[in-house]
């Protein structure tokens, strides 16, 4: 699959999670064939749990399904740049390609506030393709933010 139909299947993901109630972040974790392994979206809301982003959720995901936490050879797509947590277990498991929609200014891992990939002082890179479908990846995560702030001005 290429970059653009991994963003599209990510997008839907990231509206399921608007659907419930999460904020709209789709991740897909593709391995080098383009194979999906693992597609998900953000759950920390439903699951409780502040880890519970969609790039940790495919990563756990994929590690458990191919029986080995070193993803060599992926390629993780997500909806909005992933935070410094989401980063470190990108690196962390190795993740070859790293896509992504939307910066994100005030959490952004892989290059907005920090730029994780390109650390010298870490042992793994992966390459970052930043800003696939980003105008259809802001506008959802613009939209739902607004719509949250208006629904709280009115209650």
């Amino acid at each position: 699959m290429n970059e653009i139909e991994l963003m599209q299947i990510a997008l839907t993901l990231a509206r399921d999670a608007e659907k419930a109630g999460e904020v709209p972040v789709g991740a897909v974790l593709s391995a080098g064939d383009g194979e999906i392994i693992a597609a998900e979206h953000n759950r920390t809301i439903g699951n409780c749990d502040p880890s519970a982003h969609a790039e940790m959720l495919a990563i756990r995901e994929a590690a458990e399904k191919i029986g080995n936490y070193r993803l060599v050879d992926t390629t993780l797509c997500v909806t909005v740049e992933p935070c410094v947590m989401c980063m470190g277990a990108v690196i962390h498991a190795r993740i070859g390609r790293l896509i992504f929609g939307t910066n994100d200014a005030k959490w952004g891992g892989a290059g907005s506030l920090y730029n994780l990939a390109d650390d010298p002082r870490l042992n793994h890179h992966p390459e970052v393709i930043p800003g696939v479908l980003a105008d259809e990846c802001r506008d959802l995560m613009r939209d739902f933010f607004r719509k949250r702030r208006k629904s709280l001005q009115t209650a």
